[in-house]
């Protein structure tokens, strides 16, 4: 990020249309950076939970989370052990092309099940734009450019349900999905 990571966190949060209040779920949450962003932008009044596969990934968010707001859980996205429309908001970034391409399916259905009508959903991955597109395809080198193309999902999340899909770019080289579950 260039020495801009919590500028890029918080327009990715503010993408996610997380509130004063909301109650946010980040999955693939990794070190939690995105979540304490999250939980700055819910208020006291709001919750993030960040679930993350890798239970060391979890372990490290915990001892390092900064807000009383927010926790902490083992979970994969395509089998949240989570209450049906629980979330206003659910953001997935960096992590889709992680989940087995069986299970991308799955995991949008998930998102789609625990959040409430009128939630919205969050899906980035890194994009090739300008400049940085030669530091995206660098990093992800072994990886398929259209993989990490987080507008892949589009049709999907149709599919599940979802309205409103629309795309856009985070700078420096942050492609967002966000979409809504109809009220």
């Amino acid at each position: 990020f260039f020495g801009g990571r919590r500028r890029h966190d918080a327009e990715v949060a503010a993408a996610s249309g997380a509130a004063m209040g909301h109650c946010v779920l980040d999955i693939a949450c990794g070190t939690g950076e995105l979540v304490a962003v999250l939980a700055d932008r819910v208020g006291p009044g709001g919750t993030v939970l960040g679930v993350d596969a890798a239970p060391k990934m979890v372990e490290y968010a915990r001892a390092n989370s900064r807000g009383s707001n927010c926790r902490f859980e083992y979970g994969i996205a395509q089998s949240l052990d989570l209450p049906d429309r629980s979330f206003d908001v659910v953001t997935c970034t960096f992590a889709m092309h992680h989940i087995p391409e069986s299970d991308r399916d799955a995991a949008i259905a998930e998102m789609h099940r625990v959040l409430r009508p009128g939630g919205s959903l969050l899906l980035a991955d890194l994009a090739s734009v300008g400049m940085r597109g030669v530091v995206t395809r660098l990093l992800s080198r072994r990886m398929d450019p259209a993989e990490i193309d987080i507008r892949r999902y589009r049709q999907a999340l149709v599919e599940n349900g979802f309205q409103q899909v629309e795309t856009a770019l985070v700078r420096p080289a942050t492609r967002i999905l966000t979409a809504v579950k109809p009220a």
